[in-house]
């Protein structure tokens, strides 16, 4: 059984990261077969399941019609055969079908793929299988660079050191503003290692969208020292450059690099996260050195209430502006309402100690109805506080640089809506096709392909509303390979 995009969609790049660069000259496109059913051509840890397939599928098209940079998917082909898998590492392997996915990119090299040269390991003695052939290191960047950064090759043709700067630098640039978009749409990338990191500055994995705003949230079942959480990710991207600049050694002198990452990475990434979240809060104005602390307490505010992240972006565009707002209380109902039950608070920030020894806020004690009201007031008052006075004298100052307050505000509009998508690829929603295809029925994988558009409602049903489902912890979502 197999899926494909629609045709209109099937051989398209991704975005390009601000460069032309990111397919060759000749724009060829290459195609991978990550682990294939066959053992005999497939990747190190061995072959892939339909259940990873389907959510690497579907995640992928939707960061592509987001406009993150990323691999995409051409088909997802399944078989009868199967492989044996503990789906969440607890000790409860079961069946599973091997599937093999397509995916299509300028190209797969990853940082990884340098590490082939790495010398041996201080504390494992673990070497890599091409230690000691700079020739061959040699030839992948001479190959990497003329191929796909083609303007720092001719830029610098006669001094390999400074074209191999120059490549870093690219690279790292692009690294940071990839995982800034992830950063302001909530995505979790997964297994961020030098080995999912694409030499391009493409999406390799797909965690998921995380649904709340939760620093802490995890997105893999492995990851169970938090090392990849959301909030973690432009750490380890820089963490990974910092292993590229090891394994480009002595191509690229280490003091150079390391310089060019400290000098680069996250000037860039601030830069571009803030251009992001100044457009998603309709900022279209003014740029004010406050902007971030104004969304640093934006997200705390969405983390301390549950507040569902697509969702409150894309309510922002209705907060009430001007010298006499007008709708506040409606807003606020509004925004509320998409907030976190107490249930689902209960268990996101449940104790990890004793419960005993943990005091409890008093209104957890009370009657449902009762706790929901006071929850209601609460997270309104939070959520004023949070809206009031900052942010109103944010948004005035950016009204005093337009000549018109009515052009103003119709540009704002313009600018959040197409920043802030009101449809995305719910954990639950990627769960349903799974869960489907996993009895046979490949209708509802296939079926959620035109919905990965959030720019077009009318491509939507109500299988895609914001609307959260009742009872559902989006905090306690997680994917395993």
């Amino acid at each position: 059984t197999s899926l494909c995009p629609p045709s209109r969609d099937r051989i398209r790049p991704s975005p390009s990261p601000r460069s032309s660069s990111t397919s060759d000259p000749q724009n060829n496109w290459f195609f991978l077969i990550p682990q294939s059913p066959d053992l005999s051509v497939c990747e190190a840890d061995g072959r892939k399941v339909l259940r990873s397939s389907i959510r690497e599928f579907l995640c992928s098209e939707a960061m592509f019609h987001l406009g993150i940079p990323t691999t995409r998917a051409g088909a997802c082909v399944t078989s009868q055969s199967t492989v044996v898998r503990d789906v969440f590492y607890d000790g409860n392997p079961k069946y599973e079908k091997c599937t093999v996915v397509l995916r299509i990119a300028s190209t797969f090299l990853r940082f990884g793929s340098f590490e082939i040269f790495k010398s041996a390991d201080e504390h494992t003695g673990r070497e890599g299988p091409s230690v000691g052939r700079n020739d061959i290191r040699v030839q992948m960047l001479d190959y990497v660079i003329g191929t796909f950064y083609p303007e720092i090759q001719a830029a610098h043709a006669d001094n390999s050191v400074q074209r191999n700067a120059a490549f870093f630098r690219e690279v790292t640039r692009r690294t940071a503003r990839m995982v800034a978009e992830w950063q302001c749409v909530g995505f979790c990338h997964g297994v961020l290692n030098t080995d999912n990191m694409s030499i391009v500055g493409l999406t390799i994995d797909y965690g998921g969208e995380q649904g709340g705003c939760d620093p802490d949230h995890v997105c893999n079942a492995s990851d169970n020292a938090g090392r990849y959480a959301y909030s973690k990710q432009p750490e380890v991207c820089k963490w990974n450059l910092q292993k590229l600049v090891e394994a480009l050694e002595p191509e690229l002198p280490r003091e150079l690099g390391e310089a060019i990452l400290a000098e680069e990475f996250d000037a860039e990434f601030r830069r571009h996260y803030l251009q992001k979240m100044r457009r998603k809060l309709g900022l279209v104005r003014a740029e004010l050195e406050d902007d971030g602390v104004l969304v640093a307490k934006l997200l705390e505010t969405m983390h301390l209430t549950g507040a569902d992240f697509t969702n409150t972006f894309h309510l922002l565009s209705s907060f009430p502006v001007g010298p006499e707002p007008q709708g506040m209380p409606e807003f606020l109902d509004a925004l509320t309402a998409q907030c976190a039950s107490l249930e689902e608070l209960k268990l996101a920030f449940r104790p990890q100690m004793d419960p005993r020894w943990v005091p409890r806020p008093p209104f957890l004690g009370m009657g449902f109805q009762k706790e929901r009201t006071i929850q209601n007031r609460a997270w309104g008052i939070c959520w004023k506080d949070e809206l009031g006075c900052d942010s109103r004298a944010r948004l005035e100052k950016d009204r005093e640089g337009a000549g018109d307050s009515d052009t103003w505000q119709a540009e704002r509009l313009r600018v959040m809506r197409a920043s802030n998508p009101k449809y995305v690829l719910r954990n639950y929603i990627a769960q349903n096709a799974i869960e489907a295809a996993e009895n046979g029925d490949f209708s509802e994988a296939s079926g959620r392909l035109p919905l990965l558009r959030p720019w077009d409602p009318g491509a939507h049903t109500d299988a895609c509303s914001i609307t959260s489902i009742p009872g559902q912890d989006p905090r306690q979502t997680t994917s395993s390979k």
